[in-house]
């Protein structure tokens, strides 16, 4: 898994402390909310710029790190 921490950061200067991709002010939830919404990896470079291709793996990255804690605490299940 790739090292996300290396593209991404928190500044409490840029987006009030959101995690972004490193040297942008460009939120990881902006990344993966496009992803998710079909937008594919040339689209979202296309419409940031300042976005390089490592900060969408570094955003998949810390979504799939999410998920592994997440088996450790299960969502409830209603």
């Amino acid at each position: 898994m790739q090292a996300w921490r290396d593209h991404l950061n928190i500044d409490p200067q840029v987006m009030s402390g959101q995690l972004c991709a490193k040297g942008t002010r460009i939120p990881v939830t902006v990344i993966l909310d496009s992803l998710a919404e079909g937008a594919t990896r040339d689209e979202i470079l296309r419409s940031y710029p300042t976005l390089r291709p490592e900060h969408i793996d570094a955003a998949l990255a810390y979504a799939a790190e999410l998920a592994h804690e997440e088996l450790s605490l299960p969502l409830r299940s209603d």
